[in-house]
């Protein structure tokens, strides 16, 4: 539906995996899991785009990665939101929820524009 690169879908991701965060620290499997069953499974998070989101994210200071095992008994890396990315996951939740009240209210419209009638 999107182009592969599109900022909506990058924006979306992001805006995801700071709500995964918010219940606590988890390691990219969990976070991708996560995603998956709160979509009812309509949002697969693939690797190659869920690590490099992570690898922003890090880099902008809004969640921070350490090393732990999981519960697997295997090493993996665990990310937590900074208080910046909580500031984030405020601010890009509020902005979300207006663009989709937006875009369900224009799809929802049954009202044409004035030059169509």
């Amino acid at each position: 539906m999107f182009a592969k690169d599109s900022g909506l879908l990058q924006g979306t991701l992001e805006l995801l995996v700071l709500k995964t965060l918010s219940w606590g620290p988890m390691h990219g499997y969990g976070i991708a899991s996560w995603i998956e069953s709160a979509t009812g499974d309509v949002l697969r998070v693939e690797e190659g785009s869920l690590y490099p989101a992570l690898y922003r994210m890090a880099r902008k200071g809004w969640i921070r990665g350490e090393w732990g095992v999981s519960e697997n008994n295997r090493r993996a890396k665990f990310y937590h939101l900074t208080a910046e990315g909580r500031r984030q996951f405020g601010e890009q939740s509020t902005g979300w929820q207006r663009l989709a009240a937006a875009v369900t209210e224009a799809i929802g419209s049954t009202q044409a524009p004035a030059w169509a009638r």
